[in-house]
């Protein structure tokens, strides 16, 4: 084949196990012979919609075969696929639509006004409704298109993904990863978690994340795996899952995973199929591994960003209450230091800057030439942003973050962008957002507002002047109220977040 890129991984396993099972969702499934006629299918129709080598193709909407169909029939075609986050209100999915100059939008479940906005303000050339809405209708569209084989020329060093991640600056940046990226990273995960031909992977966490798609989804179907498709997740039909389909792998973030081990079935459930528990988003709390272990489950847990397809450390299961903290080791093909500011590695127990390296790293963010340029050091090695400690052992523990990211629920929130739109409202003079800890979701954010003077603002009104700008997941659960009073800055004039967040956060 000449395509080299994962947009061939559906004929190669077409040849390979054509009637093994790759995916099922809401009761129907889909061998994998079956996939790759649907795939190549789509990719006739999106070529006989104008999509050509480069062009992007977007999706929004839940998880939904759909999404790895149109995944898959973009890489036929050499084109770049785009996953939307469905949580992201009308003016940011028109920000990421435009910014990635996406020709192409499918999407489901997605009320039809919304979808009238978007193509209207974005310019989109096509819409494809896998159901109900605007466009063409997505299973009419794939009987209708010709199903002989395409072969495109497809690289390793060719875009495959942009995936967008918040940005210290407010605007979403597109994290561009490579066939390469991809299939290394892929590659990462067979050699560290022991993923089978015989995998039953259960993915309810959203496939617009990169975990979802990237450390689980793509490496269950390289594999030959079948992946069962969850729309959204549910404790209690989880578990009804596990038992029903014989579930071996999970992939979840430790709110989904306490929640689980919360619902009132799970003393009496079978889980006796479950081998490999993925979780990644944020640490593994002791009293959470302490929950599975009692159930003689352990977990795999993981350290990555965007940026890194996402894999960058591992902590294996044998380690997951020992080392409870660690973000583990780094992955087989993927190299991680710790640096100080002058560049030089870390001594065991001093903090530093974690910096990665590898097949799976980005070459840089779509159209942003200088962001890119920053997001490297000298050497090439990538900067995440986050402080670490490395032990005696290799084993690296994160400890803070230079970017100020929120992690809730396995969510990142970037301050910045709550911080812009608070600063639409008229009467908020400046105001500082930071995460404070949360039982439930790890963190959440708070903000601190100074108002104008003589300003009757309630927190309320911001609230309300919130809602519809971010999506809900990224809106502060408190707010401290100030008056005739401004925030601490450095000689600089930038927000001394460590003060405030001193005074604030308890």
């Amino acid at each position: 084949m000449r395509n080299q890129g994962i947009g061939s991984w559906t004929a190669r396993r077409n040849r390979k196990t054509p009637r093994r099972p790759a995916l099922v969702h809401e009761g129907r499934g889909l061998t994998y012979g079956e996939l790759h006629d649907r795939c190549t299918r789509l990719a006739h129709a999106l070529r006989d919609a104008g999509v050509e080598r480069g062009d992007r193709v977007a999706f929004l909407g839940p998880n939904h075969p759909a999404f790895l169909e149109a995944l898959f029939a973009a890489g036929q075609l050499g084109a770049v696929f785009v996953p939307l986050n469905s949580r992201l209100t009308v003016p940011e999915l028109v920000h990421q639509i435009t910014d990635s100059g996406s020709r192409v939008l499918v999407h489901a479940h997605r009320p039809a006004a919304d979808m009238v906005e978007l193509a209207d303000r974005a310019g989109l050339a096509t819409l494809i409704a896998v159901t109900a809405g605007p466009g063409l209708a997505y299973e009419e569209t794939i009987a209708a298109a010709p199903a002989e084989e395409i072969d495109e020329e497809v690289g390793h060093e060719e875009p495959c993904l942009i995936m967008y991640t918040s940005g210290t600056t407010g605007r979403a940046k597109g994290a561009v990863l490579t066939h390469g990226n991809i299939i290394w990273n892929s590659v990462n995960v067979l050699v560290d978690t022991e993923l089978s031909g015989e995998e039953v992977a259960l993915v309810s966490a959203p496939l617009f994340h990169t975990a979802a798609l990237n450390m689980t989804a793509l490496p269950t179907l390289l594999k030959g795996g079948t992946v069962l498709l969850e729309s959204s997740f549910d404790p209690d039909r989880t578990l009804e899952l596990v038992e029903q389909h014989r579930v071996s792998c999970l992939f979840g973030v430790p709110t989904m995973y306490d929640a689980m081990a919360s619902a009132p079935g799970w003393d009496t459930a079978d889980l006796s199929s479950l081998r490999t528990l993925l979780c990644g988003g944020a640490p593994v709390p002791a009293r959470t591994a302490r929950a599975y272990l009692e159930r003689g489950l352990a977990f795999v847990q993981g350290y990555g960003m965007t940026e890194t397809s996402p894999g960058a450390l591992v902590l294996d299961r044998a380690d997951s209450l020992d080392r409870v903290g660690s973000a583990g080791v780094p992955h087989f093909f993927t190299d991680v230091r710790v640096r100080n500011a002058a560049g030089e590695d870390t001594a065991p127990g001093e903090k530093g800057e974690v910096v990665v390296s590898g097949p799976n790293v980005t070459p840089g963010y779509w159209n942003l030439p200088q962001e890119s340029r920053a997001a490297f050091t000298e050497d090439g090695w990538f900067r995440s942003g986050d402080v670490a400690m490395v032990d005696e052992y290799g084993y690296v523990q994160l400890v803070d973050r230079l970017k100020d990211m929120i992690i809730s629920g396995g969510e990142n929130i970037y301050p910045a962008e709550a911080e812009d739109a608070l600063l639409e409202h008229p009467d908020v003079i400046e105001c500082a957002v930071f995460g404070v800890p949360d039982p439930k979701w790890g963190e959440v954010g708070r903000a601190v507002v100074v108002l104008s003077p003589g300003s009757t603002a309630t927190e309320a009104e911001l609230l309300a002047h919130l809602n519809g700008r971010l999506a809900r997941y990224k809106i502060p659960r408190t707010f401290h109220l100030l008056r005739g009073t401004m925030l601490p800055r450095n000689a600089t004039g930038k927000l001394l977040k460590g003060v405030i967040r001193s005074e604030f956060g308890g």
